[in-house]
């Protein structure tokens, strides 16, 4: 079938960009042009359709059979809603989740608020519009902006340990971001991500993997922007996790828990951490996961499951075709 990718690319130019994350969220050409070669080794003829203005113009022009989203959006909170909201006006068939669960996903107080309400445990927190503000939460306590991906904002000094570090912390966050502020309690324990695919109750994990510092103690690691870039030379992913199986199971079922209420499909990755309790915990979720080959945590997830990077571009695209019966 005919398949357009959109997407939205981050700037060539290196910067400086303030912050520096600016465009931690973006695509590079060489994800896109990945995504499409497995795509066309599947059999598919493929379109580059780019994001914003560009992906409405392409769509007016001529619509394809199906749309294989990759775009962030550029702007509000709502902007990973962008280009489904299009495909669902112009009645354009498309991959992964809705606008709904998209601009939800993205809001990390509005996913925990539902995922909270659903019963699936999540660390209390707080959304902060001023440095002044005062918290009832526990320290020590990680800070972050509330409608960012990618890790976009989330230092290692994000975990602060007392009231002036907090303040000191949000301040430069909602100068830096130009958004409200998500305080949450902080979890000590290992750290999991799992790959979801598929929609509704045949939603199914791909796979769980566990994030572990190279450096410095658990209870303290954060996983900062540094820390993803710095990548295989910071952390060792560990598939599968070497903890008890029912710890284990209890962070796959989180996962899933918070992926079929927040009506995720086709993919999606959720962190776990577990808790000083003990037990498994929601941290976020990415509706709309990063794809670059070897890099990203559910690429990196799936070929540690055996699963290949044509196998996982293709499997998007079957899980789309089967819900929507194309």
């Amino acid at each position: 079938m005919e398949i357009g990718i959109a997407y939205d690319l981050a700037p060539q130019a290196t910067g400086p960009w303030e912050p520096n994350d600016l465009y931690e969220e973006y695509d590079s050409a060489a994800t896109v042009d990945a995504v499409a070669d497995a795509l066309g080794r599947l059999g598919h003829d493929v379109r580059h359709l780019g994001g914003g203005r560009s992906f409405l113009r392409a769509m007016l022009d001529g619509a394809c059979e199906l749309v294989f989203n990759m775009a962030e959006g550029e702007g509000s909170r709502s902007r990973e809603a962008h280009v489904p909201a299009v495909c669902e006006m112009l009645a354009i068939p498309y991959t992964h989740s809705d606008p709904l669960t998209l601009a939800a996903a993205l809001d990390k107080a509005v996913t925990k608020t539902l995922v909270a309400a659903a019963g699936i445990p999540t660390p209390a927190f707080a959304v902060l519009e001023s440095p002044d503000e005062d918290v009832t939460l526990r320290f020590p306590l990680i800070a972050k902006p509330v409608a960012e991906g990618s890790s976009m904002g989330l230092r290692s000094s994000s975990r602060v340990t007392d009231a002036p570090s907090l303040r000191a912390h949000v301040m430069r966050l909602i100068d830096d971001y130009a958004q409200p502020v998500l305080v949450e309690e902080f979890c000590p324990g290992p750290e999991f991500t799992v790959a979801i695919v598929g929609t509704g109750a045949d939603a199914t994990p791909l796979g769980i993997m566990e994030i572990v510092p190279r450096r410095g103690q658990l209870a303290e690691f954060v996983f900062s922007t540094e820390i993803k870039r710095a990548s295989a030379a910071a952390v060792h992913y560990r598939v599968p996790p070497e903890h008890p199986a029912r710890l284990v199971q209890r962070a796959v079922e989180v996962a899933v828990g918070a992926y079929r209420t927040l009506g995720c499909r086709d993919l999606a990755r959720v962190d776990v951490r577990v808790d000083a309790a003990g037990e498994p915990s929601f941290l976020e979720i990415n509706a709309l996961p990063g794809l670059r080959p070897g890099w990203g945590d559910v690429t990196i997830l799936a070929e540690r499951y055996g699963v290949t990077f044509d196998e996982l571009v293709g499997g998007v695209v079957c899980a789309a075709r089967a819900r929507l019966g194309i």
